[in-house]
C-alpha cells in the first residue's frame, strides 16, 4: 500500500484504481459439438459513482478538536500531522515521488511542500472529497 493510500484510509475514501474488483473465471466449457455463438455479449455493470466524502467538514472537526493549532489548508505538515500520519522530512518526500514530483522541487523542500500540498488535495478531490478547487490551484 502507497503512503498516499494511507491518506484516503484515515479520510474513509477508497481508490477505485486501488480496489479492483476481482472477476471470477469462467467456469470451463465441455468440449462438445460447436455451440452457435451469442448475438451480442451481454453489456457491462454500469459504473459505480465515486461517494463524495465532505472531507473539508471532517478535517475541521479534527482540527478543532486537536490541541495543536494545525493550518490544514496551507499545509503539507499540518494536514499529515491532522490525520496522524508521519510528516517528517523524508516521509514527505516518499509521499511526493509516489505522486510524481517534478525533479527540481526535490532539491528544495519548501516548493516540494508547496506542491505536495496542492497534489495531495487535488488527488483526494479526484477520489471522492470535497476539496474546494480554489484551496490546490
Amino acid at each position: 500500500m502507497g503512503f498516499f493510500s494511507s491518506i484516503l484510509e484515515k479520510l474513509g475514501l477508497k481508490s477505485a484504481k486501488a480496489q479492483p474488483a476481482p472477476t471470477p473465471p469462467p467456469p470451463p466449457q465441455p468440449q462438445m459439438a460447436p455451440q452457435p455463438m451469442p448475438s451480442a455479449p451481454p453489456p457491462p455493470p454500469p459504473p459505480q459513482p465515486i461517494a463524495v466524502v465532505d472531507v473539508v467538514a471532517m478535517l475541521e472537526q479534527m482540527a478543532a478538536a486537536n490541541p495543536q493549532k494545525l493550518n490544514w489548508k496551507t499545509s503539507i505538515v499540518d494536514l499529515l500531522k491532522l490525520l496522524d500520519i508521519d510528516s517528517s522530512y523524508s516521509a514527505r518526500k516518499e509521499l511526493a515521488l509516489e505522486l510524481g514530483v517534478p525533479q527540481e522541487y526535490l532539491g528544495d523542500s519548501a516548493k516540494m511542500n508547496i506542491w505536495l500540498h496542492k497534489t495531495v488535495l487535488q488527488e483526494i478531490a479526484r477520489n471522492g472529497g470535497n476539496i474546494p478547487e480554489e484551496l490546490y490551484s
